[in-house]
């Protein structure tokens, strides 16, 4: 933990980056697995190169996995899975996912239009639920500030859940994300990069800076 918060850095693709992000204080390191982001690792990739990764947890990145899709991401190192989906997906699928790999080790990432909330049905079905940027047609790594009132609400309305801050975040506003919502989780992907998958170090270092500083308030 860095000053007592969680940090998650997405989107890594070398573990040259991953031990940099584990070295300035990276709790998890997510690894995106769909096909359609820049950032994505083809599963065989990540297998040739997990063991040049640290050792810490490794957060699979998924959109809307099939049925025994989850299962075989575990079998290749992985032991979170993070799963962005639409938010008007059948209850049914949300269950199979928590069924396969348990709800300690899901993380929900509901793709939330403005308005739409964490339905209640959900919230015993993961460990985690991540509240990013809606759009309409990605489902996050947009790079655009997310609605800190909704993760605010949500966090206060049910604080016995774990509740991840994304979207938009860098070292420039991370602290007034922290301080303005209270969260003690942030994921951060496109605000520390140079290019899409490569992250910058300099930007790395300034962002854990900025979580510390504003721990310290």
């Amino acid at each position: 933990m860095t000053g007592g918060i969680h940090v998650k850095i997405c989107g890594l693709t070398s573990p040259a980056d991953a031990h940099a992000s584990v070295a300035l204080g990276a709790d998890f390191l997510g690894i995106n697995l769909h096909p359609q982001s820049p950032r994505y690792v083809p599963l065989a990739r990540f297998r040739s190169m997990a063991a040049e990764f640290p050792d810490g947890p490794r957060v699979a990145v998924m959109v809307e996995p099939r049925r025994g899709d989850l299962p075989a991401v575990r079998d290749a190192g992985f032991g979170l899975f993070q799963v962005h989906f639409r938010h008007d997906i059948p209850l049914a699928s949300i269950e199979e996912w928590s069924r396969e790999v348990g709800a300690d080790a899901l993380w929900l990432a509901p793709k939330l239009p403005p308005g739409i909330d964490v339905p209640a049905d959900w919230l015993g079905l993961a460990g985690c639920f991540l509240i990013d940027t809606f759009d309409k047609a990605l489902f996050g790594g947009t790079g655009r500030t997310g609605d800190w009132p909704k993760f605010r609400r949500h966090r206060e309305a049910h604080p016995d859940r774990t509740w991840i801050l994304s979207g938009g975040l860098n070292p420039s506003n991370v602290g007034e994300a922290i301080t303005g919502t209270g969260a003690r989780f942030v994921d951060v992907t496109t605000g520390v990069e140079s290019t899409p998958g490569t992250k910058d170090h300099a930007k790395l270092q300034a962002f854990f800076g900025a979580v510390r500083a504003s721990a310290s308030r």
